[in-house]
């Protein structure tokens, strides 16, 4: 059994726990030192009898060992069990109170995890009544001296059990306190990984556009085109801007400020960004299939999101010429896939950040993505996501409950 922790066990509301452990052991010595030996004062005059002095070193011996029980439990321990016992063979009257020093001492000794040190002087003072009783024995005697021990060892484990408890009951509330902080920092982290994927796909979409725009600016000469690139140009940074700030909106905590309160982008709202790309020089085909159902506003975003990116990848990098966006409503499952006809990437070229991030937001609403070369040329990106059929979740009162409307059907548009 290990040592003691001097905190442990120790109620927070007792007085006597702001106190140095030695200060309490110094009180407890004295008040079992004034009881034991008052009490055998007037047990002595009551009886008439003179009291002897071995007595009453045998008492205050076995009292003042108590200050040491923090220090040195085992002077405690042996001074106690060998005192008490002592006490009756040397003193005059039979001084019940003479237990209270070994009863104090032991569940002292119990208090502070010493159980090693509680028993042996409980085995010292059973083994030196025994060895009396062997000399002159007396039945009554020896089962109340025996009653005395058994319960003195009853109370030492009653007092290490709760200290056991209370041990473990601090070690799991420390537990659980780590838990919610390592669960504080882990939804903060995520927080801020989604906040991070919604500015860039926000400002890389925008920000494309109005390159594009710009160049296109640049190298005519038509005032007509070029004030419609500028438009364009205008137009790309003012929902930037208002993508930004919606985006930031979530980190406004303290609610001071007010944010412009604008809906998440979601899937009835690609036909507007087809249009977009496709007034850049983009031609985009939406194409839809199956039985529409409403989906949740988290499922709704991450398709806009994903057919966003590929289309801003498939115009900054892929020298793309028509892109074919197919969305497609399964009894449980959505798919999202985005074809184009571009050069695509490199052989051995690293994933970029806009593919990693439509990957992330794909999987955490437990969908499957692939990015990857088409046999026939160009590049496919392929989103499964949970419709409100079977995202158990995300339709069954546990998670979002906004609903989006389906995409607007179109076919055979810009392909």
């Amino acid at each position: 059994m290990p040592d003691r922790t001097p905190s442990e066990g120790t109620p927070a509301g007792n007085p006597l726990s702001r106190l140095p452990a030695a200060a309490v052991d110094g009180m407890l010595a004295v008040a079992v030192g004034a009881v034991t030996t008052g009490t055998e004062l007037l047990v002595a005059e009551s009886s008439g009898v003179q009291p002897r002095l071995a007595g009453f070193a045998a008492l205050l011996c076995a009292a003042a060992s108590l200050a040491a029980a923090g220090r040195f439990p085992a002077v405690t321990a042996l001074t106690v069990g060998a005192a008490t016992p002592l006490y009756y063979v040397l003193g005059p009257v039979d001084n019940g109170t003479a237990w209270l020093a070994f009863v104090a001492g032991s569940l002292r000794l119990a208090a502070d995890g010493h159980r090693r040190w509680a028993y042996t002087g409980v085995g010292l003072a059973l083994g030196a009544f025994a060895s009396a009783e062997l000399v002159d024995a007396e039945l009554g005697r020896s089962l109340a001296v025996l009653g005395w021990v058994l319960a003195v060892v009853a109370a030492c484990e009653i007092v290490l059990g709760r200290r056991d408890y209370l041990r473990e009951a601090q070690h799991r509330a420390a537990e659980a306190e780590r838990g919610r902080d390592e669960e504080v920092r882990r939804r903060a982290t995520e927080e801020r990984m989604r906040v991070a994927r919604e500015l860039h796909d926000v400002v890389a979409h925008n920000i494309s556009l109005v390159n594009v725009q710009a160049n296109a600016a640049t190298h005519q000469c038509d005032p007509q085109r070029t004030r419609a690139a500028l438009e364009t140009i205008r137009t790309a940074s003012t929902e930037t801007l208002r993508e930004v700030r919606r985006t930031m909106g979530v980190l406004n905590r303290a609610g001071e400020e007010t944010m412009p309160r604008t809906a998440a982008p979601s899937l009835d709202q690609l036909t507007d960004l087809a249009d977009r790309f496709t007034a850049e020089g983009l031609p985009v085909a939406v194409e839809t299939a199956g039985r529409e159902v409403e989906l949740p506003a988290s499922v709704g975003l991450v398709a806009y999101r994903v057919v966003q990116e590929a289309l801003t990848n498939a115009l900054r990098h892929a020298r793309a010429r028509s892109v074919r966006v197919s969305v497609r409503y399964g009894p449980a499952r959505l798919r999202v896939s985005v074809d184009d006809d571009g050069c695509g990437p490199e052989p051995g070229a690293v994933e970029g950040a806009g593919i990693r991030g439509m990957r992330e937001r794909v999987t955490a609403l437990g969908g499957s993505f692939s990015a990857a070369p088409r046999p026939a040329g160009g590049f496919r990106v392929v989103a499964l996501l949970p419709s409100c059929g079977g995202a158990q979740g995300l339709c069954d009162g546990r998670g979002p409950s906004r609903a989006v409307r389906p995409v607007p059907r179109r076919h055979g548009r810009g392909g």
